[in-house]
């Protein structure tokens, strides 16, 4: 594809963003009404055209119910995929509405109802229009917040999802390019202005790119950053993989026999690097939890205390009655260190306060 970041996207670079789709059986398409997902689907309207055999295309808009514009703007899409020839639902976020926290409840709600929209169209995946800009911003957001490897390896090109899969052909496109081919096109998008308001973190974030790209941060090399955390952090998956499948060889780390329960040599587990013990910890926490996955601080704040208990006497460390030496519940998961083995399993149940 060409690097001019301006420049239109050609019919032959569209069958190359598109290419790993051709042999789906349907494809729900996201779409807001914004430049990004209008780009999107007018791109895969004339790509599904070219083919002689491809993808059903579904398109698919989201109104949240936050903006009295938001009917309009599914109204336009419609009438845009009319034109496409393509079929369009609009789906509707019912309910209450969060007091806090607005922008990631309507982000989990769009993928859920996304989700419902691909079971019914029977298609493999959802395809969204995030583009290089946006995995720019979320490399930010993470950082701030002080994400791990995983996390600042920000969006991957297919991820699941509500129990659906993500595809996002557009990720190492520029904005900028996606406007262009609007532009020649002679195609009408909306203008969502949550986009610019200063109360929401990515507007902020937004608006520091200009300051950063003038000392070599642009979205780019933000991107790239990206990529390059996401083969890092792909290696170190490998790694942990291996750890497991090494300590269960020796009889160090294991299913229980009931498989309701991990267990771990403590000294074979004390053994490995600090960034696999973590790994292999969130793994068994998050399988054997009932209350999401676990925050990555707290699982350091759990290893941290794990070490002390491997290095220190039950004297200093404060073994817990019962010779447990530690025992702790972490998203919903009971964590226990006690005669030289860590155990984690599902946490009882926790009691509803006496009315």
């Amino acid at each position: 594809m060409s690097e001019d970041d301006d420049s239109p996207i050609s019919a032959l670079d569209a069958r190359r963003l598109f290419a790993d789709w051709r042999e789906a059986p349907a494809l729900v398409l996201a779409v807001s009404g914004g430049p990004d997902s209008i780009a999107l689907m007018w791109l895969m309207a004339r790509w599904r055209r070219a083919l002689s055999r491809g993808p059903r295309l579904v398109a698919v808009t989201v109104d949240h119910g936050l903006r009295p514009e938001a009917a309009r703007e599914a109204r336009d899409v419609k009438r845009l995929a009319q034109e496409l020839d393509l079929p369009h639902r609009t789906l509707r976020w019912r309910g209450e509405k969060p007091n806090t926290g607005v922008p990631a409840a309507a982000r989990e709600a769009r993928y859920r109802l996304l989700a419902q929209a691909a079971r019914s169209a029977g298609a493999s995946h959802i395809v969204t229009a995030h583009t290089r800009d946006d995995q720019a911003e979320t490399v930010l957001m993470r950082l701030l917040r002080g994400s791990g490897l995983a996390g600042l390896a920000a969006m991957k090109r297919v991820s699941p999802a509500e129990g659906a899969i993500l595809a996002r052909p557009l990720l190492d496109v520029p904005k900028a390019r996606l406007l262009a081919t609007l532009d020649k096109a002679k195609i009408d998008y909306a203008d969502d202005p949550t986009n610019r308001d200063m109360t929401f973190t990515r507007p902020r974030l937004r608006a520091l790119l200009p300051a950063l790209a003038a000392e070599g941060g642009d979205a780019r090399a933000l991107a790239r950053l990206a990529t390059r955390l996401a083969r890092a952090n792909a290696a170190v998956e490998v790694l942990t993989d291996g750890a497991e499948r090494y300590l269960a060889l020796k009889g160090q780390g294991a299913l229980h026999a009931d498989r309701t329960a991990m267990v771990f040599d403590a000294s074979a587990f004390a053994a490995l690097p600090e960034e696999i013990r973590l790994r292999l910890l969130m793994r068994a926490v998050n399988r054997f939890g009932h209350e999401g996955p676990a925050e990555l601080g707290k699982l350091e704040t759990l290893l941290a205390q794990l070490d002390r208990n491997f290095t220190e006497g039950p004297e200093r460390s404060g073994s817990k009655p019962g010779g447990f030496r530690l025992k702790q519940t972490l998203a919903g998961a009971l964590v226990s260190l006690k005669t030289g083995q860590i155990r984690i399993e599902p946490a009882p149940a926790r009691r509803k306060p006496a009315r």
